[in-house]
């Protein structure tokens, strides 16, 4: 079983992130469960999704304790809360400028693919909005899911020619990252 966490602030897109998530391991044919938790409703408060995956169906109706991957939208996130659930071989994909090399002085002992989803996405009009650039990431990152269905889902919604970029160009950024 996949377990996927995603954490972000009210407003950047980390619910809606995770519902697409789950609506891309289910078109291609894997079971899926997803929830939510976030405390005070408005902007700028932390929020977090949740995303379990597998080819069985899920009973396990619990948090995720120890995740398998996580995708951050905000690094000042990055916080022993968030890092109480990864273990040393979680793959943590983080909204970030710094590079590889500066996450791993940071966070000894952590895999870390950092990718700068606020400047794809704002080349594609989206603004701040990270979620698609994130998404295209996070895809890359695990090997799933493929980058042609998240990018359809995407297209079907609001502005959704520039978010199937930012997902593309995300999932390109991973590459590089993932491969060096």
């Amino acid at each position: 079983m996949l377990q996927i966490m995603i954490q972000g602030r009210g407003g950047q897109g980390a619910q809606t992130a995770g519902n697409v998530l789950a609506r891309a391991f289910f078109a291609q044919g894997r079971q899926v469960q997803a929830f939510a938790s976030y405390g005070g409703a408005r902007r700028g408060t932390p929020v977090s999704s949740f995303i379990r995956v597998d080819d069985q169906p899920i009973r396990l109706r619990c948090d995720i304790e120890q995740a398998d991957a996580i995708l951050c939208f905000d690094a000042s996130l990055l916080q022993p809360p968030l890092l109480s659930r990864a273990r040393p071989d979680t793959l943590i994909v983080v909204n970030s400028v710094h590079s590889r090399a500066e996450w791993h002085d940071r966070l000894p002992g952590y895999r870390v693919v950092p990718v700068d989803a606020i400047a794809i996405s704002r080349s594609q009009g989206l603004g701040r909005i990270v979620n698609s650039a994130l998404l295209g990431a996070l895809a890359r990152a695990i090997g799933a899911p493929g980058l042609d269905v998240l990018a359809g889902l995407l297209r079907e919604g609001r502005q959704g020619e520039e978010n199937a970029a930012a997902c593309a160009l995300g999932y390109q950024a991973a590459a590089e990252e993932v491969a060096s």
